[in-house]
């Protein structure tokens, strides 16, 4: 935990300093203010859709999770923000839980996203999915050989596992999830053992653990499938395509053992937003067909709205059992996750 809030601390020190810019005071009459913890060149697709179709002006913050959501805190009913955008649950339930968001009644956002991926009080909407999954080197490792999460705590994995720091998001929700479906002492246990199988200490993000695979760092690997499907579609003999070209994908958990874990990235009206309507329609833009065709085939994630193909590259990878728990429901074991990460020394 003292390891958890120092995180916090630093996060907050560096609010005035994470700012892509800073949105003027007074929103424009057809305009909405967005806050986003996305990387811009991932959101910035969605919204020039947006305003093409409906004149709406986006005026657009990107930051550091931590320090965007400090920053709201700090404003208060003075911030000039309408929209907060996400890539995790994790955030979601954080800024919800800071009392920073508002509850959006929307018959668009609550018919075009499953009940799973969005909050029960219309708070947050989740808008895409992503699913972490395992990539392997196949002339390593058999596909046989794999079978769950659960199983990379096995002796067999000794020294061949690459994974990020616990410091990303994504490790704390699939531990949350871990814990909702197997109890938090024996996900402590998982987490322990799968430390120490690791092949180096944790580093990079999630496409340095494919690269790691595809170098001999590691056997195996934990990451989101769209990084992976975003390498594999770069120009054939760039480096990230050459590594991506080199590993598999395997889902985890099929055949009834709680399916493949399922994030979203998403996001929530602000409590201070001055452009309510225009936020909720930025919302419901997202989870149009347009928007969510952008997600599948330029982003590389999973559409949400049903009838939505995902991109070519995707479909070639199969499908899959997702886990079935609502976000909501694991989503709140992200502080024991965190705990345990420190327990465990995953650093």
């Amino acid at each position: 935990m003292k390891l958890y809030m120092g995180r916090l601390r630093r996060a907050a020190a560096l609010v005035a300093v994470s700012m892509a810019a800073v949105l003027p005071a007074a929103a424009h009459a057809a305009s909405v203010n967005i806050y986003s913890y996305r990387e811009e060149v991932l959101i910035r697709p969605i919204l020039e859709a947006f305003t093409k179709e409906t004149g709406i002006k986006t005026n657009l913050v990107s930051g550091k999770a931590e320090a965007l959501l400090e920053r709201l805190k700090a404003e208060g009913a003075n911030s000039p923000a309408d929209v907060l955008l996400t890539a995790d649950v994790a955030r979601l339930v954080m800024a919800k839980e800071a009392g920073v968001l508002q509850p959006v009644q929307s018959e668009i956002l609550e018919q075009a996203i499953p009940a799973t991926y969005r909050d029960d009080e219309n708070m947050w909407f989740g808008v895409s999915k992503r699913a972490r999954v395992i990539f392997y080197a196949p002339d390593r490792v058999k596909e046989s050989e794999l079978s769950t999460y659960e199983d990379l705590a096995d002796p067999k994995w000794k020294g061949r596992i690459c994974v990020r720091s616990s410091s990303a998001v994504y490790n704390q929700s699939l531990v949350a999830d871990l814990i909702s479906r197997n109890g938090a002492k024996a996900t402590e246990e998982w987490a322990r053992k799968l430390v120490g199988n690791l092949a180096r200490r944790p580093q990079g993000g999630d496409r340095d653990q494919i690269k790691a695979v595809a170098a001999g760092e590691c056997d195996i690997g934990i990451a989101n499938t769209y990084y992976y499907f975003g390498m594999i579609s770069e120009p054939e003999g760039s480096a990230d395509r050459q590594a991506a070209e080199k590993v598999a994908i395997f889902w985890p958990n099929q055949g009834g053992k709680g399916g493949v874990h399922v994030n979203v990235s998403g996001g929530g009206v602000t409590k201070s937003a001055r452009n309510k309507a225009e936020a909720i329609k930025l919302l419901e833009f997202m989870v149009s067909e347009k928007a969510q065709q952008i997600y599948a085939n330029i982003i590389y994630e999973y559409p949400m709205r049903e009838g939505v193909e995902p991109a070519p590259v995707v479909r070639r990878h199969g499908s899959f059992e997702a886990n079935t728990t609502p976000l909501p429901t694991y989503a709140k074991f992200g502080r024991e996750a965190m705990m345990i990460f420190d327990r465990v020394g995953w650093r």
